[in-house]
């Protein structure tokens, strides 16, 4: 696409020349606004709000990725904690994300975080604040991928070792699974025409609504007469925390269901008026979240039978579904389901079908996240080779290098759990701690550096944006001491938790990283003075 004259542009805008498709003077508002921040768009606007909407739903699936944690939660405090903290969870993280909401509304771009920082920062530390929040960006979507990828393999192995007695999966023959379902899931990535994975998208988040609406209408109907209601209102905690320090850890285990809400900011560039769907779809991911995942929370707790064999088991979520239907063939069937609508996909029977009945995956919404974000960044030189990384092909209009980064680092990152599980699974566990950093630290900026540089945009927050700001930073701070706590006391070698000292590695290799990136980085040329008069039209 040619690049824009902005000065040019500038002249020729006003208010009666915006026409509802993004227009002014026969240049596109939003390519221009793009243009204002120094880039040239390269990617196709493909997504609608609703396919944007399923693409961050179907990576979040609040009420199914509440139940790889529900047993941990419970055991902090009961039901009341395993149902509330959820919802306060929502509550909490809707209010680091209104600020990134904000920020999105004003800067859209697929860089997100380290775009924004970048712009908002002090001259003598933007190109250092930028680069450490987009690697640490990076890092936690290729971890996020990689963790969505690794559990369909221990799915299908929990499948078999419930179903064959005497089955035991080897750690090597998870990873070979593993590696399976990464090439599964790229398929669609490759094979589905950019101008129709929205289709995919959103088929995804109308199969996890059926998904939720199935487990909770078979768990009560085939529970009938088995229900415990007591489990809502009994406080029991079996980690050794006192009620404090529970509801908290049971806070923070919540927020898995609703950090990755800001998957949308990523993929800014292939959205009409991003200014204004970036924040309605954020604002909708996590309304749709608590709106499955409380209900479900409600409904799983009342047919729990046994909490203690759900929290030992290999498979949690598939005992949680036994004990609830009280069959191994229905239990069987719904977690054979939720593993291919959330973890894996389902393959179309043959390339001649349509693809507006496209393979449903939410893991492929993974590898769009995180190659939009691998792309981004390195469109700013923020990786090593990072003209090769950039390169968007010119025929599947996408950046096919970038995903296979992501792809060859999740190869090479599951390496670790045939070492080690709990080193494998601490890193994932890292990684809302270090999505939400990258939420914070431009809000932390602005509240030094004075919300008064924002430009014009469709979401302004006013005075209240000093209250998000100034709440994100303290969240970030408490609950980055939390995130730290091993999930029972006292702690043992077996409980101990390790994402401290991951946290302090990954930022050690960022630093490194930084000493051959800190000549070659480079942030957003922006102007503000167009940028203002575009946004202030349109």
């Amino acid at each position: 696409m040619a690049e824009i004259d902005l000065h040019e542009y500038k002249n020729e805008i006003s208010q009666d020349q915006i026409e509802g498709k993004g227009t002014a003077g026969g240049i596109d508002t939003d390519e221009a606004v793009l243009s204002a921040q120094g880039h040239k768009a390269q990617l196709q606007r493909s997504f609608s709000w609703m396919g944007a909407l399923g693409l961050a739903f179907s990576i979040v699936n609040s009420w199914l990725t509440y139940a790889a944690c529900f047993g941990v939660t419970y055991s902090y405090g009961g039901g009341p904690v395993a149902i509330f903290s959820p919802l306060i969870s929502a509550i909490v993280q809707w209010l680091v994300l209104l600020g990134v909401s904000e920020l999105a509304s004003a800067f859209p771009s697929s860089g997100g975080q380290y775009h924004f920082t970048y712009i908002v920062a002090p001259e003598p530390y933007k190109a250092f604040s930028a680069y450490t929040v987009g690697m640490i960006n990076v890092v936690a979507w290729w971890v996020n991928t990689a963790s969505g990828t690794i559990y369909t393999a221990i799915s299908a192995f929990g499948i078999c070792q419930f179903l064959i007695p005497g089955f035991v999966g080897t750690q090597w023959q998870v990873y070979l699974c593993y590696l399976l379902v990464i090439f599964i899931t790229l398929f669609p990535i490759f094979v589905i025409p950019q101008n129709r994975i929205e289709n995919m998208t959103k088929t995804a988040m109308f199969l996890s609504i059926l998904g939720f609406s199935l487990v909770v209408i078979v768990c009560l109907v085939m529970g009938r007469g088995n229900y415990h209601p007591s489990n809502l209102v009994e406080y029991r905690s079996t980690s050794g925390w006192g009620p404090g320090p529970g509801w908290l850890l049971g806070i923070g285990n919540g927020e898995y269901a609703f950090a990755a809400a800001g998957a949308c900011v990523h993929i800014a560039e292939e959205i009409p008026n991003p200014s204004r769907k970036v924040p309605l779809v954020i604002n909708l991911t996590i309304l749709m979240g608590v709106f499955t995942a409380i209900p479900w929370i409600i409904a799983m707790t009342c047919v729990v039978q046994d909490m203690e064999a759900i929290q030992n088991a290999f498979l949690p979520s598939l005992e949680l579904l036994y004990q609830g239907t009280g069959s191994k063939a229905a239990a069987t069937f719904l977690q054979v389901y939720l593993t291919i609508l959330y973890y894996s996909m389902t393959l179309i029977s043959s390339l001649k079908i349509p693809v507006t009945h496209p393979s449903i995956a939410c893991v492929p919404s993974q590898w769009i996240t995180s190659s939009r974000m691998t792309w981004a960044f390195s469109r700013d030189n923020g990786l090593p080779f990072s003209d090769y990384w950039s390169e968007v092909d010119s025929k599947r209009n996408i950046p096919v290098r970038a995903t296979l980064l992501s792809a060859g680092f999740c190869v090479i990152y599951g390496l670790l759990y045939i070492a080690s599980t709990q080193a494998f699974n601490s890193i994932i566990n890292t990684a809302v701690l270090m999505l939400n950093v990258t939420y914070t630290v431009p809000q932390a900026i602005l509240l030094f550096q004075g919300r008064d540089i924002l430009p014009s945009r469709p979401l302004n927050l006013g005075f209240l944006g000093y209250g998000i700001h100034i709440f994100s930073v303290l969240w970030l701070i408490l609950s980055g001491i939390f995130f730290c706590f091993p999930t029972s006391n006292p702690p043992t070698l077996a409980n101990m938790n390790y994402n401290s000292v991951v946290l302090s590695g990954i930022f050690a290799i960022v630093l490194i990283l930084w000493i051959e990136r800190r000549k070659k980085f480079c942030g957003p040329a922006i102007d503000w003075d167009i940028l203002n008069a575009i946004q202030a039209a349109h």
